[in-house]
């Protein structure tokens, strides 16, 4: 393999220099788009050299209208696999080859018939498959329940190199934050979240439950970091990417360190004090944003035990009690503080499958 090249960059320059000239030579006047958006590190830009054993490497998707789809997609192909150089930069840009899982692997070029990856879509196939939405109306705040933070993610990083249908742009827009009441909604659960274990970690230290009181401090770690993504306004990667994602985040360099003490400490004291000015930092990041009137910082004790804890539910009653007269509102009427479907699990199989995701916003239809 050559020197890595992080491929949003590398894909970048394929469009540029191989895809474009082909596709304007050879069918004048079309209206397409093109981009690295979807599955992958690379769209991610969390790829190394480690990323290049599969799926990774000179690659596209190629947006295109719905009357040209059928009609135009055939050939398309045939005149890429004939015209498309065998390497760009030094990849390979054949992926012939699938291991047991089905994922592509780069293989050598035959020039004048090369399999490359270029992946043809219409907007409306790529939006239903990647979150189960048209791409066209705005989503509604039971759909908006339904989308992985994952998912939401994988269509709104990465890059478009060109979007003469100028739909593609504008869905991402759309997807590009939570509406403000869906938002609050989704901090209110994480804090619930919190809430509902945080006295937990003392209760286990006092029966001398280690490893309880270990994995318990993990899931509010956890719980923890998901809400830093609320916060800073950024959808939360799957667990892979988790604290790469985070480490990036303004919020991580006060509240990181607490949070890796909190797990590792061999001291339970030293633990225990790190979690709390996590959480204080946690709480002083929430009332920058001024969605409620300022709530404190300081821990105190769970009712009449001697616990301590933020008391995350507070919190969470204001953001609830601030919504109002937002449609935001009906999902806790209906179904209360159950929250997304990352909020409810993170089972792959089940945030993979948008048919799967979908059904999960029914949950909350009247």
């Amino acid at each position: 393999m050559p020197g890595f090249i992080p491929g949003l960059e590398l894909n970048r320059q394929y469009y540029e220099t191989c895809i474009k000239p082909i596709v304007e030579q050879d069918f004048p006047g079309l209206r397409y788009g093109a981009a690295l958006i979807g599955y992958g590190s690379d769209v991610l830009g969390y790829d190394t050299e480690r990323s290049q054993d599969h799926e990774w490497g000179p690659r596209l998707l190629l947006f295109l209208a719905e009357d040209d789809f059928h009609r135009l997609t055939p050939a398309l192909d045939a005149h890429l696999r004939e015209r498309l150089p065998p390497e760009f930069m030094g990849y390979s840009t054949a992926f012939s080859a699938r291991d047991q899982a089905g994922v592509r692997l780069m293989t050598e070029a035959v020039r004048g018939n090369v399999s490359h990856h270029i992946d043809f879509w219409t907007e409306r196939m790529f939006f239903e498959t990647t979150l189960g939405w048209d791409g066209t109306a705005p989503p509604t705040p039971e759909l908006w329940l339904s989308f992985p933070s994952q998912r939401l993610l994988e269509a709104t990083a990465g890059a478009v190199f060109h979007d003469e249908l100028g739909t593609l742009s504008t869905a991402r827009h759309r997807l590009s934050w939570y509406p403000d009441g869906v938002w609050r909604y989704l901090l209110a659960c994480q804090w619930t979240r919190i809430a509902q274990e945080e006295a937990f970690v003392g209760r286990c230290h006092e029966v001398d439950d280690a490893l309880g009181e270990r994995l318990t401090t993990a899931r509010l770690v956890r719980d923890i970091l998901r809400l830093a993504f609320l916060l800073e306004r950024r959808y939360a990667p799957y667990s892979k990417w988790l604290g790469t994602a985070f480490d990036r985040l303004p919020v991580a360099a006060t509240m990181g360190p607490d949070l890796i003490r909190a797990i590792a400490d061999p001291v339970w004291e030293e633990r225990q004090a790190a979690l709390h000015r996590a959480c204080a930092e946690a709480v002083k990041r929430f009332n920058q944003l001024s969605l409620v009137p300022e709530m404190p910082t300081q821990v105190s004790w769970f009712y009449d035990r001697p616990y301590w804890v933020i008391h995350a539910d507070r919190i969470a009653d204001a953001l609830i009690a601030s919504l109002g007269s937002d449609p935001a509102a009906s999902l806790y009427r209906q179904r209360g503080l159950v929250g997304s479907v990352d909020q409810l699990s993170d089972n792959t199989d089940f945030l993979a499958d948008s048919r799967l995701t979908r059904a999960f916003g029914a949950l909350f239809e009247e």
